[in-house]
């Protein structure tokens, strides 16, 4: 169940935009083996004076946020980051460099889901150990 936050500046097409979202959803599928059905993504696209970023990027610069349940190993958080990475890259064109991820883990008792259980006392119909 990621919850995905992309920030980016504004002025990119509906197009691209959609492949974007694609690229995240199908690492995360890919990465950590959750349904494909598992979409929550928010796109927040900002003005260039809203939205500074470092002197070494360019204005292609990509900042996703993933909130996810704790479990992942290292192995598949380096998977993630990768192939996030090498399909902006190969389908939109977006430099390697200008690509930041932050992984964000909680543990499953501080999500609550499913009419207000903790995820800890829930079936997620996944395995989060992967």
């Amino acid at each position: 169940m990621p919850i995905t936050r992309i920030e980016m500046r504004a002025g990119k097409t509906p197009q691209f935009k959609k492949e974007l979202l694609d690229i995240v959803h199908e690492a995360l599928v890919y990465a950590f083996a959750i349904p494909d059905s598992d979409r929550n993504q928010r796109l927040y696209e900002l003005a260039a004076e809203n939205m500074e970023i470092p002197a070494n990027k360019s204005a292609d610069f990509i900042q996703i946020e993933i909130t996810v349940f704790r479990g992942r190993t290292f192995e598949a958080k380096k998977n993630l980051y990768r192939k996030i990475t090498d399909e902006l890259t190969a389908r939109l064109g977006i430099r390697g460099d200008d690509v930041c991820i932050i992984l964000q883990e909680v543990p499953l008792e501080n999500w609550g889901i499913r009419g207000g259980r903790p995820a800890s006392e829930v079936d997620l119909g996944f395995d989060v150990k992967v």
